[in-house]
């Protein structure tokens, strides 16, 4: 079993950055991928990016494409997601979440295929 717990989330104004940060304990940290899910008011819950277990394969989103980076530090059992030209439309409560039984080269995108998560992070950006 994985302990996911999210930090960094806040209020920030549109067109600024926030790093959010995922601290993993539990099973070796280099042994499943993580990503980074988010849910607004009112809609579900979103596949946002994704890394594979060394970091080699990463998936983003449409929608923060160019704009949000994943990664992860295996030696600090942390992954990273920055957020930089925020967007009202980036609120939401970010979670992460890991993935303990995909292939050491996948960076899954759908929630089904992670089964540990954390209790998530508010991230407001005001216009």
């Amino acid at each position: 079993q994985v302990q996911l717990v999210e930090s960094g989330g806040g209020l920030v104004q549109a067109g600024l950055s926030l790093r959010l940060s995922c601290a993993a304990s539990g099973r070796t940290f280099s042994s499943y991928a993580v990503g980074w899910f988010r849910q607004a008011p009112g809609k579900e819950r979103e596949s946002v990016a994704a890394i594979s277990w060394m970091g080699g394969n990463r998936y983003y989103a449409d929608s923060v494409l160019g704009r949000f980076t994943i990664s992860r530090d295996n030696a600090k059992n942390t992954v990273y997601l920055q957020m930089n030209s925020l967007k009202s439309e980036d609120t939401a409560v970010y979670y992460c979440a890991a993935a303990t039984t995909g292939s050491w080269w996948s960076a899954p995108t759908e929630e089904y295929q992670y089964d540990s998560w954390g209790q998530g992070t508010q991230v407001t950006v005001s216009s």
